[in-house]
């Protein structure tokens, strides 16, 4: 038996994961990202194979993470969630990112560090995609806490999109409400 309750009570953050391929722009809420080594540093995320943020990764090989602050808006979220970026240009209604280094585009507002990465390994996992990028940009946008999963679900209210690899806990907060 798998209890969703246990889930629930891993620790994640909530990021925007950036990028484009040929003048095509998209970017989407996660919280499945981790850094996995120091020297070279590398990041992992974790996105669902139909997302269409997953396709443009898959040909560009590169994506930036912005993480969000915990004073974020559910506007600011609900822009980069909830809707596929196939037929929604997401960064027409976000005035705060620019240009990265690494030539996607990098969320800054509403968002205290950002980093860049070049995709060096992936692999499927069911439903889901991990890539693997090795960090070629990391700073500080600004002071604040990080914005947690926990907190995005007790205290913003806010529930996964079916294609998270968290949606289960989606019935956990009818429990709660």
């Amino acid at each position: 038996m798998i209890d969703p309750k246990a889930l629930f009570s891993l620790s994640y953050g909530l990021y925007i994961i950036s990028t484009q391929h040929e003048g095509n722009m998209n970017g989407q809420i996660i919280n499945a990202m981790m850094q996995l080594t120091a020297e070279p540093i590398c990041i992992a995320i974790c996105l669902h194979k139909d997302n269409y943020t997953t396709e443009l990764i898959g040909k560009s090989g590169l994506f930036s993470a912005s993480v969000l602050d915990s004073e974020v808006t559910m506007p600011f979220i609900g822009n980069f969630g909830f809707r596929t970026g196939r037929n929604f240009d997401k960064f027409a209604n976000c005035k705060e990112w620019v240009t990265g280094e690494n030539g996607v585009p990098k969320v800054t507002g509403s968002c205290i560090a950002a980093v860049e990465a070049k995709v060096i390994s992936v692999t499927d996992v069911y439903t889901h995609r991990v890539f693997v990028g090795e960090v070629t940009l990391a700073e500080q946008i600004s002071e604040g806490k990080p914005l947690t999963y926990a907190d995005y679900h007790i205290i913003k209210k806010g529930k996964s999109p079916a294609n998270a690899p968290s949606s289960v806990f989606n019935a956990l907060r009818k429990d709660r409400d």
